[in-house]
């Protein structure tokens, strides 16, 4: 009789063969007349494309990289929305050989131009929505739509790969970054052999079948929407649903109703959203309903089974990571779900609570969660991107375990609990937001002379930024200069990051050592 076990083992040996044709794996081996891609038909949008299309036109866009003096292992930059031109891009750079750095299209110059650096990204892709927050650098800017004479359009011509270039399991995949406490946002560098992780999550944590409309509602710029949204729907053959525009509870009821989506999974502020609307969810035919990015609260299970006709299963992981604990649909596996709990280990996995001196807790004793990376088949990170330093930070004892950076417990039947975030990293709506770029964007403002960001409680988001900005001498605080600040950081670093709250004060709570102490501006 078939174990958990077993597709771990045959999922491991799939993407750890010498070699890897990642194409293959994401297209080439699904039905041709299949869908890959498509919007919903909702307030005019419409589109899609087979896994023939898009191996067609990826391998045309492989060509054009390939034209352009991109080999295997350089690194090719996406600024692109939800749309069939980001699938062809991306599946296009793999199909090359190329590493894969997603950028969210609501960062602003300053967050790009330090992804581009950091990844010395050979070229840049990007539609002329965004273009005009690249800055200028030693790269090529691909632009989908209307071009200037220095861009390349991303509609040239150019001849198609033939082949798909073969990697090995740990070349690298995807250069993802991802927001901490202190310094600029780090490089997570995601290998090959990290498919068997994705496809896991996709059939046991989500459980997705064959016959399921799956719709992950998340952004692909971020890592579960990138992991499970993009590459782990194609590595299952299934049909990317991307919905363009800003998240709207009616269009989003629409579509599920409409499309007859049976497998949701969106962040909690997305479920906070469609609640706050007071939506209904009669003629839904959700089988099952999941969230990641920030803790779930139980009230919000209960309203979802009574709303949406399914509770929510609440799912936890980092970008360094994937999934690690779930409430999974899967039956093999299926538990009954306990209010406040994130789940139990996900397969491939073994998590543990550790203290200060990393080692592991008993039940019910609170401390850091981590990953046994010994008993951990599926562990797949292996460091930040050119950061050895930050990178040995994240390991404990004798490196086997990797300290997640989060505080929790486990009851005696093994379900884990969430207690907060040992770091100062703010989550709101899902997206985790670093306080250091936060606070250098407001401090490239004339009138700021420090600033402290911190993450305060919001109904609908979990959390929003709040700022504690300390004025330079000959600026003096009002309702103009708080949205002057705001739009600056709007502007400069990201949309989703900007402070929602601002307060002036005069100086701020400093250790000895002259580190911010946030937890007491939090506290206040």
């Amino acid at each position: 009789m078939p174990t958990v076990e077993d597709p771990i083992r045959r999922r491991l040996e799939a993407y750890s063969r010498i070699v890897v044709k990642i194409a293959d794996e994401l297209c080439d081996r699904h039905p041709p007349d299949r869908v890959a891609v498509r919007y919903p038909l909702v307030r005019g949008e419409t589109g899609r494309l087979t896994y023939q299309e898009l191996r067609e036109r990826s391998a045309v866009f492989g060509g054009l990289l390939s034209e352009l003096g991109v080999e295997a292992g350089d690194r090719v930059a996406t600024l692109l929305p939800k749309s069939l031109e980001l699938v062809v891009a991306t599946l296009g750079i793999w199909r090359l050989g190329a590493v894969h750095v997603p950028l969210f299209t609501a960062f602003g110059s300053d967050a790009i131009r330090y992804r581009m650096s950091d990844a010395q990204a050979r070229v840049i892709v990007t539609d002329d929505a965004n273009r005009q927050k690249i800055p200028q650098g030693p790269y090529t800017i691909v632009t989908h739509g209307k071009t200037s004479d220095q861009d390349i359009s991303f509609e040239k011509s150019a001849s198609p790969l033939r082949e798909s270039i073969q990697r090995s399991p740990d070349d690298l995949l995807i250069l993802i970054y991802t927001s901490g406490t202190t310094g600029n946002a780090k490089g997570v560098e995601v290998p090959v052999k990290a498919l068997a992780s994705f496809e896991m999550y996709m059939r046991c944590g989500l459980d997705v079948h064959d016959d399921d409309v799956h719709w992950n509602v998340a952004d692909p710029g971020w890592a579960y929407g990138l992991y499970y949204g993009l590459v782990g729907t194609l590595l299952l053959g299934q049909t990317i649903l991307y919905h363009k525009g800003a998240f709207d509870p009616d269009v989003v009821l629409t579509i599920l109703r409409e499309e007859g989506v049976t497998n949701l999974a969106a962040a909690p502020t997305a479920y906070r959203a469609l609640r706050a609307a007071h939506v209904r969810g009669h003629g839904l035919s959700l089988r099952v309903a999941s969230s990641a990015g920030e803790p779930l609260n139980p009230d919000l299970i209960a309203w979802a089974e009574e709303h949406l006709g399914v509770p929510i299963h609440d799912h936890y992981g980092q970008t360094e990571l994937g999934m690690v604990v779930v409430n999974p649909h899967e039956p093999a596996l299926l538990r009954p779900l306990r209010p406040g709990s994130m789940g139990h280990p996900a397969p491939g996995f073994r998590v543990v609570v550790v203290d200060e001196a990393g080692e592991e807790l008993p039940p019910r004793h609170e401390g850091q969660v981590a990953v046994d990376t010994t008993a951990s088949p599926l562990f797949w990170f292996r460091g930040y991107h050119g950061a050895p330093e930050r990178t040995s930070e994240r390991f404990a004892g004798n490196n086997r375990y990797y300290l997640t950076g989060d505080t929790g417990s486990v009851d005696d039947d093994g379900y884990f609990f969430f207690s907060s975030r040992a770091d100062d990293v703010i989550t709101s709506a899902g997206y985790r937001i670093g306080p250091f770029e936060v606070e250098s964007a407001l401090m490239s403002h004339i009138a700021v002379g420090e600033a402290a960001a911190v993450g305060v409680p919001d109904e609908l988001r979990g959390q929003v930024v709040k700022a504690y900005v300390v004025l330079r001498t000959g600026h003096d605080a009002s309702e103009t200069l708080r949205g002057e600040l705001q739009q600056h950081v709007r502007s400069t670093l990201a949309a989703h990051a900007y402070p929602r709250e601002i307060e002036f004060i005069n100086v701020l709570p400093r250790t000895p050592s002259g580190k911010i102490q946030r937890f007491l501006l939090r506290n206040q």
